[in-house]
């Protein structure tokens, strides 16, 4: 009689064969992030009931949300990018619960995408989860390196409450094309801490642009970043959002001096030692720039220890029309070059204008126009305002008109930020995309003006304006969301204009950040050495390549 085999069933071993012949048709590059790619809702995963509980138990049943209405309200932000729901929101009030939540999902395999108040415009918390067996990433791999380790019989330890179910991945495995567990940051929204001796903020990740500035008002300080949206302030950071008044005041990069990072598997980490808010440091690797711009792709920001600064004594607006984009362009530069100490400049092109004339009623002469800003002593501000008119006059300029009163200003300014929906009102029914490169200032006009001549070869409905005193302009491109026609059209005119923006040395994005859309310029843009450096990078950090997947890299 022969000796029995102690060879495991064929329905036990199925695990080991599939890790072995993807490793063999796989080159081992392959493993260091997940395969991009998207979900269709009838692939879409659901979390385990268990799962759910769980999540449940860390922030409070209030708190957790798998409903249909509220997902997709939570899968998708301003962009073109279509809805893709998560598995179940949560709410948590405090860095423990992040922290917690993260170990959790981590554990269990779940992608985390962070929320703040949605207002990006790259689809950077699309619920896109892309591990897939026909080309798979970390998250799969690792549960197939771990098979030895829990397989029992055909049965994960803890029974049917793991990632598999007798002998086979679960239909509800977190291993399915899925979305995952979105985190709504917007319940912490305290202001913790304020220093105004040393220009400095501790703030919660919900706390927005706009609050901030509302708590700030009697100190004598503010904080000027300004992305035109009421963004939250982590929010602001993932992204390295700047807006109007970065000419004069930098962006997040220059505004953020510590961060609280919960990381992955729910370690905290404080990107410059904990509790500091130095101005300066040549200490170690600097942590804070890496989460600064990094997409909630490394971890989730829970604090941010901003730098403020004293509110202008006087501020000044005004507006001039000029007969040609290359004319408005020109005196851009002009300024910069004349040392005129501008707090903002911004382009709108006579779509644009018209645009705003309608949707706000400005009574703007519909032409290439700049709005300026002006920060200082009331005597200072006039010096600023007569070399600055002098400098657009000799460039053609006309309808130099000053606003001095707040009221008028911030109409000028209202205007101006609402000028994506004054765009969007130009065609009903569309929807939006914009571009977003940034040139170096002595290379500004030759692009402007080619980006006008191209969009208006195009056929495509669009305007252009933006923040020109750092070299950053967005064409706001209008699309029929069932024209798949005109959506390719977009997508390539988009493209052509990084491209461009790139063979001036300049970037693919100067504020909206890389998100789902800009992957392919980035490697463009950074090179070979530059990506493997960031993707190893992410692998150390996120070595399943759960953070916000499919964004960025």
């Amino acid at each position: 009689m022969g000796s029995r085999s102690t060879r495991p069933p064929a329905h036990t071993r199925w695990p080991y064969l599939l890790m072995a012949s993807l490793l063999r048709a796989a080159p081992a590059a392959r493993w260091l992030l997940p395969w991009r790619g998207y979900c269709s809702q009838s692939t879409q995963g659901k979390l385990s009931k268990g799962f759910v509980e769980a999540l449940k138990a860390v922030v409070g049943s209030p708190h957790v949300s798998t409903t249909a209405v509220v997902r997709e309200q939570h899968g998708h932000d301003e962009s073109i990018h279509r809805c893709q729901p998560p598995d179940a929101v949560v709410w948590p009030q405090n860095v423990e619960q992040v922290s917690q939540l993260a170990a959790l999902c981590y554990g269990h395999g779940v992608p985390i995408i962070p929320f703040g108040t949605g207002t990006g415009l790259e689809g950077g918390v699309c619920a896109v989860q892309h591990t897939q067996l026909s080309r798979p990433g970390p998250a799969l791999l690792t549960c197939f390196l771990r098979a030895p380790d829990w397989w029992l019989g055909g049965q994960p330890r803890g029974g049917s409450h793991g990632l598999w179910s007798g002998g086979r991945p679960r239909s509800d495995s977190h291993l399915s094309c899925q979305g995952g567990v979105c985190v709504n940051l917007t319940h912490m929204d305290q202001i913790l801490e304020l220093n105004p001796e040393d220009f400095s903020v501790l703030v919660e990740p919900g706390v927005t642009r706009k609050a901030l500035n509302t708590y700030l008002r009697d100190s004598g300080l503010w904080f000027p970043v300004d992305p035109g949206a009421d963004a939250s302030l982590c929010g602001m950071v993932a992204t390295a959002a700047s807006g109007t008044n970065a000419v004069r005041y930098g962006t997040m990069r220059d505004n953020v001096l510590n961060l609280e990072v919960v990381l992955p598997g729910g370690r905290l980490l404080h990107t410059a030692g904990h509790g500091r808010y130095f101005r300066k440091s040549a200490a170690g690797y600097n942590l804070t720039g890496l989460f600064v711009g990094s997409e909630g792709t490394l971890g989730l920001i829970t604090a941010a220890t901003l730098r403020l600064h004293p509110a202008p004594e006087a501020i000044m607006a005004a507006t001039c029309a000029f007969p040609s984009v290359q004319a408005a362009v020109d005196s851009t530069v002009h300024i910069l070059q004349a040392a005129v100490p501008v707090a903002r400049i911004e382009f709108l092109d006579d779509v644009t204008i018209d645009a705003c004339n309608r949707h706000t009623k400005l009574n703007c002469s519909v032409a290439p126009t700049l709005f300026l800003e002006f920060h200082g002593s009331k005597q200072t501000l006039e010096e600023q305002l007569q070399r600055a008119e002098e400098i657009t006059q000799h460039n053609g300029a006309s309808h130099f008109s000053w606003a001095r009163e707040a009221e008028e200003r911030n109409w000028l300014w209202a205007a101006r930020h609402n000028a994506w929906y004054a765009v969007l009102a130009l065609r009903p029914g569309c929807k939006g995309y914009s571009t977003d490169v940034c040139v170096p200032i002595s290379r500004l006009p030759e692009i402007l003006v080619q980006t006008k001549e191209d969009l208006k070869a195009s056929g495509l409905t669009g305007a252009i304006l933006g923040h020109v005193g750092d070299g950053n302009f967005h064409c706001i491109l209008l699309i029929d969301p069932e024209d798949a026609e005109e959506y390719r059209r977009v997508k390539a005119f988009a493209e052509q204009l990084g491209r461009h923006a790139l063979a001036l040395r300049g970037t693919c994005t100067g504020e909206h950040g890389i998100g789902m859309g800009k992957r392919q310029l980035l490697q463009e843009e950074v090179g070979t050495v530059g990506m493997e450096i960031m993707r190893q990078l992410k692998a150390t950090l996120d070595p399943q390549g759960l953070m916000n997947p499919g964004k960025v890299l």
